[in-house]
């Protein structure tokens, strides 16, 4: 029996030298997994940084809609989610809160105000993280002041 189990031994050492010698052993090491690195694929500051000052200029689709800028700052509320309070100069809305949604670089800003008046600005945020290229839907409330509107336009973060 003896004769059997020293050849077993040895061929076992000797897979488990080459395997840690070519850097093969998965048994025989104490990962943690902290030594995984992330894929090398570039990151832009655009999709993680949207806190801030951001403002533009939107036009309406329709040549009777007059322009409006827009300046929303964007800060996380108490839960950690992206919000932003607005002021803008618009015959259809007042000050928005918005709620900000974010993946990759597409942007999302959705909200309402008092009288019910909605606005949903959809747009990439460029490679700086300084440009928002977007489309705007407006839909007006119950109050007949204005109905419904979309066009386009950019915020730029001062």
């Amino acid at each position: 029996m003896t004769k059997i189990l020293f050849p077993v031994r040895v061929l076992l050492f000797s897979l488990l030298l080459v395997s840690v010698l070519t850097g093969t052993a998965s048994i025989c090491s104490a990962s943690t997994g902290d030594e995984k690195t992330k894929p090398s694929r570039p990151t832009t500051h655009a999709t993680t940084d949207l806190v801030g000052t951001w403002s533009g200029t939107f036009f309406s689709k329709h040549a009777n809609v007059a322009a409006f800028t827009l300046t929303v700052v964007v800060a996380p509320d108490s839960q950690g989610r992206l919000i932003g309070s607005s002021t803008l100069n618009s015959d259809c809305l007042t000050n928005v809160r918005l709620e900000v949604t974010l993946k990759g670089s597409q942007v999302t800003l959705a909200g309402s105000d008092e009288e019910g008046n909605n606005i949903t600005v959809r747009g990439t945020v460029d490679a700086t993280g300084t440009m928002l290229k977007a489309v705007y839907i407006l839909n007006g409330s119950a109050s007949g002041r204005c109905e419904a509107d979309g066009g386009t336009g950019s915020l730029a973060k001062r």
